[in-house]
């Protein structure tokens, strides 16, 4: 006598519709709200580094001046090469550290902006190689899908350019 039971085909078919409900559900969840959440992530460590670089209006701070100065080297080739301009570029980063995360928390030149924040980490990772992992390629990977996607809906971008979304 077997006492057995024969595998439910009804219960595969109960998981799989489901998954696809869930699944439904998740895509029905609006672009413009993973697309702000990008936006502030990758804007926060931006400003945060923006803000150390000042001791006020465009005066640059002792910390800033010493790091690309003295620390900050492009590691291209195998060579260390000091920064040409050194406090060009640190204003440069300073300025940028802080303008273009506030256009990417308003959503306004959004693309132009994360564009911006790539080309910044794609310097960052030659002067820190070892930062690739935990910051740099969430960084660009952050910034890519901006300049894709652009900033969704709730953002300046559409008021502005109504084919923005």
């Amino acid at each position: 006598m077997n006492t057995e039971a024969a595998p439910s085909h009804g219960s595969g078919a109960a998981l799989a519709a489901l998954v696809t409900r869930a699944e439904g559900l998740l895509a029905a969840v609006p672009q413009s709200l993973p697309l702000l959440a990008l936006r502030f992530a990758l804007a926060i460590p931006f400003f945060k580094s923006g803000l150390t670089k000042w001791d006020g209006f465009l005066t640059l701070s002792q910390g800033a001046r010493y790091l690309f100065e003295q620390e900050f080297k492009l590691h291209i080739f195998g060579s260390e090469i000091p920064y040409p301009f050194p406090l060009a570029m640190a204003t440069a980063a300073g300025i940028g550290e802080l303008i273009l995360p506030i256009l990417l928390i308003l959503g306004l030149a959004t693309r132009f902006a994360a564009l911006g924040l790539l080309l910044m980490t794609a310097i960052i990772q030659l002067s820190i190689p070892d930062g690739w992992a935990n910051f740099h390629l969430p960084w660009a990977a952050m910034a890519l899908a901006l300049v894709v996607f652009g900033g969704g809906r709730i953002a300046v971008d559409p008021l502005v350019m109504p084919r923005c979304k």
